[in-house]
């Protein structure tokens, strides 16, 4: 698959993803609706917030980003060589100067988001800029930069936005059925059956959305590694650069599943394990498999 595919196949995902979203959320309330005996007023319900959080998460879904990781401005000063290494893999990629932020956390690690390469955001986190030194830092953010010209950072901000809309969703009417149960008769006209089934459907529907990260999350990270390799044209820089982060175990503070996927490497940390179980549920293809395929090339 080429670069020009790989572009054209992220913006049909991207509206595919919404489509699906806003189907599933509706269908979700419809559910709810019919256990409340008012089905189509919660699916109306259900269909309108979805669909202002569709809209919502492609023009605003990189704030929202940048706001639940804790992200700041980065100052030009003091982040020198974030500056110079992005502003020269621009040039050399083609691509408008993204915005820079940085977020106050010793873990190393770092993401892109935004809508498309001229609303661009690529943010790290300061134990890496500590970490890094100039090459690998290159190859990291050549990395990042991949991601901005595939226009995964458009897939993956949506994706976010979305999962973490649903999340509070689902977290809202657990919270809402178990402190206002109703009265003995509301409890008794209500269908046990619809009950079954929207507590079948509060379980699937989260885990529907992490199967979404990862049918999004793997391959554009090798894509991203192949594409870093091509605009560096050296792939040490890359290799060394992730067998710093495989080597570090130390979680973000301010992270949650919701952005997971966004990362260069999985923010949650811990030590990391190659069974095939572990990598079945990661958003993150192993890093180990990840350097093998860069030294071959």
């Amino acid at each position: 698959m080429t670069v020009y595919n790989q572009i054209s196949e992220n913006k049909v995902k991207t509206f595919f993803i919404m489509f699906f979203f806003i189907l599933i959320f509706s269908s979700f309330f419809f559910l709810l609706g019919k256990y409340f005996d008012s089905p189509w007023g919660y699916f109306f319900l259900g269909f309108f917030i979805s669909l202002a959080s569709s809209v919502g998460s492609y023009f605003y879904g990189d704030k929202l980003v940048l706001l639940t990781t804790g992200a700041q401005k980065a100052d030009k000063k003091q982040f020198f060589n974030f500056y110079t290494v992005t502003e020269n893999l621009s040039l050399a990629n083609g691509l408008p100067m993204p915005k820079l932020y940085v977020i106050n956390d010793p873990s190393p690690n770092a993401f892109a988001t935004g809508r498309d390469p001229k609303h661009a955001v690529v943010c790290a986190t300061t134990g890496l800029l500590q970490m890094m030194n100039r090459t690998e830092l290159e190859g990291v953010i050549a990395h990042e930069l991949s991601h901005v010209k595939n226009y995964d950072i458009l897939l993956a901000s949506i994706v976010a936005a979305l999962v973490g809309t649903l999340a509070l969703i689902s977290d809202l009417v657990i919270r809402n059925m178990f402190w206002h149960r109703g009265s003995n008769d509301e409890r008794s006209n209500r269908n046990p059956i619809f009950l079954v089934l929207f507590i079948v459907a509060l379980i699937l529907t989260p885990i529907v959305a992490t199967i979404i990260q990862l049918a999004i999350s793997r391959k554009r990270e090798y894509l991203a590694d192949a594409s870093a390799v091509l605009l560096t044209r050296y792939p040490e820089g890359l290799v060394h650069a992730l067998e710093k982060l495989n080597n570090d175990s130390q979680p973000l503070r301010r992270v949650s599943s919701s952005t997971a996927h966004l990362f260069i490497d999985n923010p949650f940390g811990g030590k990391r394990q190659s069974s095939w179980l572990n990598n079945l549920f990661s958003t993150h293809p192993p890093i180990e498999e990840r350097i093998k395929i860069l030294k071959s090339m």
